[in-house]
């Protein structure tokens, strides 16, 4: 089925077996498994590309070359910028066309027309958002002319590839999928390719899982430890991306000279910082002890005037919409801290090539094949006619390089973060909503959702002027308007709440041309022009050009808050806290050439909030990577040596884990009687911090690290928060029980989705753990009583615990001998193909997934193999693809994907990189005519 890990229902799982089951025979039989080979190798090959000779490709003007190297990368070289696009249009669906094909009906909601009924949940909600839609409206009313052109011609050159195919031609995934439904692909469209932006803005939305977060845990805790979990970015430690910048008073736009000039507030209004609290959160709340469990709200009001009795319709409905997201696949990787990126670039004052070396790598969901494509895109004469010379890494299903490089500049991307969703707690009566003193009506439109093998269904979306209704999208919805204790100063019990979401992508933007103007920049002014138009999703772009330039460009559509900061959700009837218009782009952060010769950006602050007026965010990263990349720059350039292509390899791969240098000096000094745990804590006497793939440390370290987090944190959370499945015995949420009940204990089993559950351990848990480490006597060291009968009341206590719980941790997993340890085997990455390779039995996965593959790295390091503490040590997301730019020099750059060029299971080319991507290694990037001509093996020639 398609992306995600969520683990399904059981009556959900039940029906997606029997189709799994038919799926995995007829799996069996093309690979010539069973009943005497049937079908066999031929059927499996039959969807491989051809990929020399000649194919006629209607509407081409002239004859366009794919020229093919060892790893199956092509290059293509046309005449025209249409024989370019349509030929990359060609080749995408030769390698990809059933990614391509699920990743268009996932971004119009039509899952369930391919997949069957177990869809149709996932299915409304995106039917909900619309992303269709929107794409539709941008097509139709922002683009320019060009562009659509652009669009047409690579649809052209996909339904080219198309055109006469049968099921077993296009991929062994729809013979398979022929067996089951009567399924056959629609021809592509324009569209089709501007759709996909909405779903990488969705995945890359910043901010919203922590607004439904913070709003989940006021059931247990108060507004003082919710901060704590939540603190500010450590301005004096991790530097932002950039140094200094502000609003230039004169000109009203961007000065990236601008020093520190004292405190300002958010939004542009100096000293009004306002904070926005949860709907119904405020009041007075106690801690009960060691449970960690807390008071609820005691009846007051918050400054939106929401009923503090509505909190409890409010968590049913944050609960039901985290679990709903869950549901949705995520095809860049789990929203929240692990989403983000490295990138940067040092000028050619500090390198030993003399020009800028720039550096890039998506942390992205792994995923088979790779989100990513290479490829290069040659007019064989630059001219009016054909514009393009560039190359890099594409998306399968849309036109252009979103990532690399041209003649002239190369540019890299990371996750801004920006806060650019807001939910609203909605007051509804009957068909309309409360504003103000107003009753304005609800818009409504039917949507109906096609079903392989059942019946059409048929839902309704309803929306405000904030968005669509999110929370109408979950069964258990439906009825807590009337289930929600209102008092008097809430509307009478006609009256429901809903949750909608207001998100700048669900308005057209310009995306799609910036893609196009990015390829063909010359210059910084010219990547600058494309930035603007870059509307979401919000990210850093880094750049270096051959003549020595290095820059930074923080585009998007980031709002303004009249009222709130973004961190909670918002009184959707009070006027005050719409959004009152965008960042103008000419005051977003940018510089060019900064003094200190290289810029960093992996998802830290963009600039220090004493200088810059807007609120980009209340949730970046916390610059744990950044600031080691920082550091590592600074010390060859401080020690008198230059950074060559290697440096810049070696710093991608880079292993260090901040959270142990902080304490495994604490744990040394704990005495440990348990002779089996002190034989593990010696690991940890000679260890560097490194988490390299064989260190027994790390693997030790990170276990410790995972039960230190379980027992101050996680066993104090939220069901809404914790991994699905693991249950505790706990006492009830005080805002659901009478007080004369609250001695008793329940037991409360997680909900949330492994993946996305707290404490994931990433770099925002380093920095809660790095405030209350020096005190001994935090009451976030108490954890309850364990089988032992023994409770933990400070920080030696609970690592001691920790440590003990750790060293029998492992010794389930790896064995009782601790020099047959290594991070690796407890660190393991598994390729799954992101439909059938997702879930269903073991002889289908082995078909079409690879791996495991025993990594190093870790969470919140540079080389960002992520893993969530929360539910264990897999691997949950990775560098997607590795680039080092030798910009100038481009014969001299190079590359890597995370698996091969191609997405049909059986090819060469199907995880042909994942190898050397494992140990660290890049492939030779050609550019030059005569460095790809070289390096060529195979040459496809398209004819009109």
């Amino acid at each position: 089925m398609p992306s995600n890990t969520t683990a399904s229902s059981p009556k959900k799982k039940k029906g997606r077996r029997a189709r799994l089951l038919v799926i995995l025979l007829v799996l069996a039989l093309l690979g010539g498994i069973g009943y005497g080979g049937y079908w066999g190798v031929s059927t499996v090959r039959a969807s491989f590309p051809q990929t020399t000779g000649t194919i006629e490709i209607p509407g081409l003007r002239g004859e366009v070359e794919v020229k093919r190297d060892d790893f199956g990368i092509p290059q293509i070289y046309a005449d025209t910028d249409e024989d370019l696009f349509r030929a990359q249009g060609f080749v995408h669906a030769q390698d990809r066309f059933w990614e391509m094909d699920v990743r268009r009906h996932m971004t119009s909601g039509r899952l369930s027309e391919m997949f069957g009924e177990d869809q149709v949940e996932t299915d409304a909600f995106l039917r909900t958002l619309d992303w269709r839609g929107v794409a539709q409206k941008e097509y139709d009313e922002k683009l320019t002319p060009e562009t659509k052109n652009y669009l047409k011609a690579y649809a052209a050159g996909v339904n080219a590839y198309m055109e006469g195919k049968g099921a077993e031609e296009l991929s062994v995934e729809y013979a398979a999928l022929a067996f089951t439904n009567d399924y056959r692909p629609e021809p592509w469209t324009p569209v089709d390719s501007v759709a996909w932006l909405k779903a990488m803005a969705w995945d890359l939305r910043g901010n919203m899982q922590d607004e439904i977060d913070r709003s989940l845990l006021t059931s247990r805790l108060n507004e003082k430890q919710i901060k704590e979990l939540y603190p500010a970015y450590p301005y004096d430690r991790n530097k932002p991306i950039m140094d200094r910048g502000g609003i230039d008073p004169v000109t009203g736009k961007f000065d990236p000279e601008a020093e520190p000039s004292g405190s300002v507030g958010t939004q542009g209004t100096p000293g009004t910082q306002s904070a926005q609290g949860t709907p119904g959160s405020q009041g007075t709340q106690s801690t009960q002890g060691t449970g960690g469990n807390t008071g609820a709200s005691t009846g007051t009001t918050d400054p939106g005037g929401t009923p503090a009795d509505a909190t409890q319709g409010l968590t049913t409905q944050l609960s039901a919409l985290s679990e709903t997201l869950d549901t949705i696949p995520a095809l860049l990787g789990p929203n929240g801290n692990g989403i983000g990126s490295n990138s940067w670039v040092v000028s050619g004052e500090y390198t030993t090539t003399g020009k800028p070396l720039l550096a890039n790598d998506p942390h992205l969901a792994p995923q088979l094949p790779s989100l990513w494509y290479q490829m290069g895109l040659h007019c064989r004469k630059v001219s009016a006619s054909c514009q393009y010379q560039t190359a890099g890494f594409t998306f399968s299903g849309m036109p252009g390089v979103v990532i690399g490089h041209n003649q002239d500049i190369a540019w890299g991307l990371t996750n801004l973060g920006a806060d650019v969703t807001d939910l609203y707690l909605e007051k509804l009566t009957g068909s309309t909503y409360q504003v103000g003193d107003e009753q304005k009506e609800l818009t409504t439109r039917k949507e109906v959702i096609e079903v392989a093998g059942g019946k059409p269904k048929t839902i309704t979306v309803r929306a405000t002027e904030h968005g669509p209704l999110v929370s109408d999208r979950d069964s258990e919805l439906e009825q807590v308007g009337q289930k929600a204790p209102v008092s008097n100063a809430a509307p009478d019990r006609a009256t429901g709440y809903a949750v909608a979401l207001q998100w700048t992508a669900l308005q057209p933007g310009k995306s799609m041309d910036a893609i196009f103007q990015l390829n063909r920049a010359n210059d910084f002014d010219s990547f600058r022009a494309a930035a603007r138009n870059f509307e979401v999703p919000s990210q850093n772009l880094i750049y270096a050009d051959s003549e020595n330039n290095i820059g930074y460009q923080a585009p998007g559509k980031i709002p303004r808050r009249a009222a709130g900061d973004g961190s909670a959700p918002a009184p959707g009837w009070d006027p005050k806290y719409r959004w009152k218009g965008y960042v103008p782009f000419d005051e977003m952060p940018y510089e060019l050439n900064p003094e200190r010769g290289y810029i960093v950006t992996a998802n830290q602050a963009v600039v220090d909030a004493d200088t810059y007026p807007y609120l980009l965010t209340e949730d970046y990263g916390y610059g744990a990577r950044s600031q080691r990349i920082n550091n590592l720059i600074e010390s060859k350039i401080k020690g008198g040596g230059k950074i060559s292509t290697e440096d810049m390899r070696t710093m991608q791969m880079d292993n260090a884990s901040e959270i142990a240098k902080l304490l495994t000096p604490y744990l040394l000094k704990i005495d440990i009687d348990d002779p089996h745990v002190r034989e593990a804590q010696k690991l940890l006497e000679t260890w560097d911090y490194t988490q390299e793939p064989d260190s027994a440390a790390a693997a030790y370290f990170n276990a410790v690290w995972r039960n230190v987090l379980k027992l101050s944190f996680g066993n104090k959370l939220p069901k809404e928060l914790r991994v699905e499945g693991e249950c505790l015995s706990v006492r009830p949420a005080e805002s659901t029980v009478p007080d004369d009940q609250l001695n008793e204990r329940v037991i409360e089993c997680g909900e949330r989705d492994a993946d996305s559950a707290q404490p994931d351990g990433g770099d925002r848990w380093f920095e809660v753990v790095r405030n209350m480490v020096k005190d001994e006597k935090n009451p976030w060291w108490r954890s309850p009583e364990n089988r032992s009968g023994k409770a933990t009341d400070t920080r030696d206590e609970l690592f001691a615990r920790a440590m003990k719980d750790a060293r029998w941790e492992l010794t389930a997993e790896l064995g009782k001998d601790i020099d047959s340890w290594s991070w690796g085997r407890l660190h393991q990455l598994t390729l799954k193909n992101q439909t059938l390779g997702t879930e269903g039995p073991g002889l289908l996965q082995h078909l079409l997934n690879r791996g495991p593959w025993n990594l190093g790295g870790g969470e919140a390091t540079v080389n960002a193999t992520g893993w969530n503490a929360a539910a264990g040590y897999d691997v949950v997301w990775v560098p997607s693809m590795r680039m080092v730019v030798n910009v100038g020099d481009w014969d001299k750059s190079d590359w890597i994907n995370l698996s091969g060029a191609s997405g049909h299971a059986y090819s060469a080319h199907y995880t042909d990189q994942t190898d050397k991507w494992a140990g660290g290694e890049l492939l030779d990037w050609s550019f030059s005519e005569k460095a790809v001509e070289t390096n060529t093996v195979d040459t496809l020639t398209l004819k009109p």
